[in-house]
């Protein structure tokens, strides 16, 4: 195991002409739109289903508990598919499979329009499996065209991710009153953007050949061709990537937890409904805060295990003061406070999968491993909130657990900050 950490942000540039300068930075700017359209389609067809979730149980007449696996299913489908990626990018390649996840949400989307609760269903597993696949491949692609803008790509990943997550929360709704009452329709136009996405990317896609536009010499799809390619095995004997998975993991499992009983918390409190909603989805906006400014603030913190305590600590005292104070003026602080920390540590997750890494090859297999493990991981956080909550019929001793989990959190995140490398 190496230490040596490369530079984050600071990787020189080469000297070349004006004009091929002026050509490498168009042809990046492109390449970033083309990430970014890509990665605001990662949450949009998940974060899409919660708000018209009362509507789709009274059409189809299902029980509340079997419509809620329309959100928990995606968290599932994000930890068991990702360990499809390395063949799959060993086989199709790395920018032409990005291009792929995209064709598979907007079929999975489309899907869910069909009048059968199967379908609805089935397309929810297709809209995760892309996801799935997409989000381990994003910090690789990163890695490999963006190595010398390591802070500022993964800054705006994940505020992007955050910000599909809101628009479709935050639109679905009045799209569905805008065609009379249709939850199907609404869910539709999402498909849109993964269209749009695939439309701007595929001229990247199919020059997998060619030279990256940002780090010279470096092919296109190259994670696909080295005959030394690294294996996910050698990590999971490795401690750096343990962290890492650990602290993915567990930051997934507290966001999803919170995003999923939050409103029942509020509510069970005296909170109307329409304001538990407008609190959960007010928090987002700290939380494109915290993402966009995280990663790029990483070098210029010394103590690298503050950033991973911190954001542990504003979760905690979110949650705290939620259950102490839920009502009135408060919760907006107590939102934003989580907002904050929320937003902070899904940011380090993604950005320390890319900087524990020391090339993109390997950066993809630690993808795959946290990301894979660590949504498995998630998708309990929901599941087993709920049943901690049915069998003591408050919610002092759920929220006290995930507090406690923030603290192991917190230790795992701290692993993980140490500047070292994955097993090279």
């Amino acid at each position: 195991m190496t230490t040596m950490q490369e530079p984050f942000d600071t990787a020189p540039i080469p000297a070349t002409a004006p004009s091929v300068r002026r050509g490498a930075v168009l042809t990046g700017i492109y390449v970033g739109v083309g990430l970014l359209m890509i990665a605001l389609n990662l949450r949009m067809g998940v974060a899409s289903v919660g708000p018209v979730l009362p509507a789709i149980e009274q059409e189809l007449g299902i029980p509340a508990a079997a419509a809620g696996l329309l959100t928990t299913i995606p968290v599932f489908a994000f930890g068991a598919f990702a360990f499809l990626t390395p063949a799959l990018t060993r086989w199709i390649g790395l920018h032409r499979l990005l291009a792929l996840t995209m064709v598979v949400v907007a079929v999975g989307i489309g899907i869910r329009l069909l009048p059968s609760p199967l379908a609805l269903f089935g397309g929810t597993v297709l809209v995760g499996a892309g996801i799935a696949v997409a989000n381990v491949c994003m910090p690789a692609v990163i890695k490999q065209d963006f190595a010398h803008r390591l802070g500022l790509m993964m800054g705006l990943y994940s505020t992007v991710l955050f910000l599909g997550a809101a628009a479709a929360a935050a639109l679905t709704v009045p799209f569905m009153v805008a065609l009379d009452g249709s939850w199907r329709g609404a869910l539709g136009l999402w498909a849109i953007p993964a269209v749009l996405a695939l439309l701007i990317w595929t001229p990247r896609a199919i020059r997998s050949v060619a030279d990256s536009p940002m780090v010279a010499g470096a092919p296109g799809d190259a994670i696909t061709e080295s005959p030394d390619e690294p294996r996910l095995g050698m990590l999971l004997r490795d401690p750096v990537a343990w962290a890492v998975t650990g602290f993915m993991g567990l930051q997934s499992l507290s966001y999803y937890a919170a995003l999923t009983w939050i409103p029942t918390l509020l509510h069970d409190a005296g909170v109307p409904a329409s304001e538990a909603g407008l609190l959960l989805s007010y928090s987002s906006l700290p939380g494109i805060a915290a993402a966009l400014l995280v990663p790029t603030m990483l070098r210029h913190i010394r103590q690298t295990w503050f950033p991973v305590v911190a954001s542990a600590l504003l979760c905690a005292a979110g949650l705290t003061g939620l259950l102490v104070a839920p009502a009135g003026a408060a919760a907006w602080v107590w939102m934003t406070l989580l907002g904050f920390g929320q937003g902070a540590a899904i940011a380090l997750s993604l950005t320390y999968i890319v900087l524990r890494a020391p090339d993109a090859r390997r950066t993809a297999h630690l993808s795959t491993m946290a990301q894979g493990i660590g949504y498995l991981l998630a998708g309990l956080g929901p599941i087993g909130l709920g049943l901690l909550h049915a069998v003591v019929g408050g919610w002092t001793a759920p929220v006290a657990a995930l507090v406690v989990l923030l603290g192991v959190q917190a230790v795992m995140g701290a692993a993980a900050s140490r500047e070292r490398h994955v097993r090279s």
